[in-house]
């Protein structure tokens, strides 16, 4: 008797637990769901994108779909007009900034020093009918970034991981106050311990770090 009294107390707690947990769970208005387009532009740019995501990827490194949508998140919020990206890739990423820029009326310049890479990207770019909002910057961006000038609203790092830190410091002084320094890779098996170290102890940096079960994506604001 007093173990059927034991396992019958135990089935009930767990049946108690069971229904906590059903309570607490996220119900399904709170799962992430696909960007739905507002209108034809925007719905013809998701398109692009999607069969990029579907039949570009492999190989492209590419960021993540949360990870661009981020990126849009983030510009599109701000108001940004003045994005550079370092790492065009297939256009991935720029053509996320471009879905915000359409409406901020502005403009991203981008470097790659992959001519294979540019020439996917330059397509799709004009597929996507964003060839307007975009510079493509062919070259070394170590050499090229310093014929840029400011002010730059948001700042975004997405190729060689040990070069972020001289990217930064040579890019930090263009940046507004209150734009964005964004950084992909951020994860401990990529980030570049310097540069880590940099965005996370200048008094000038309030940082970030999203999305870490992915690449990882570091944030940092340039206080005003």
């Amino acid at each position: 008797m007093k173990t059927l009294l034991l396992i019958t107390l135990a089935l009930g707690l767990s049946a108690n637990a069971a229904r906590l947990q059903a309570a607490n769970a996220p119900s399904q208005s709170m799962v992430e769901r696909a960007t739905l387009a507002k209108s034809e532009a925007e719905k013809r740019i998701l398109a692009v994108l999607d069969d990029m995501d579907k039949n570009q990827r492999a190989g492209s490194m590419s960021v993540p779909v949360l990870d661009g949508r981020l990126l849009r998140l983030l510009t599109e919020s701000t108001g940004a007009k003045t994005v550079v990206e370092i790492g065009t890739s297939i256009g991935y990423s720029g053509i996320w900034f471009c879905l915000a820029l359409e409406k901020t009326g502005g403009h991203l310049t981008t470097f790659d020093i992959d001519e294979g890479r540019a020439a996917k990207a330059r397509v799709n770019f004009k597929r996507a009918g964003v060839e307007h909002r975009v510079t493509l910057i062919m070259g070394d961006a170590h050499k090229e970034v310093t014929k840029l000038k400011g002010p730059i609203d948001i700042l975004f790092f997405d190729a060689d991981k040990e070069g972020y830190l001289d990217y930064l410091t040579k890019l930090l002084p263009l940046v507004r106050p209150g734009g964005l320094i964004i950084a992909h890779n951020m994860n401990t098996r990529q980030a570049d311990p310097r540069f880590v170290e940099a965005i996370t102890t200048n008094p000038d940096l309030e940082t970030l770090f999203l999305n870490k079960e992915l690449g990882g994506v570091g944030v940092s604001l340039k206080k005003r």
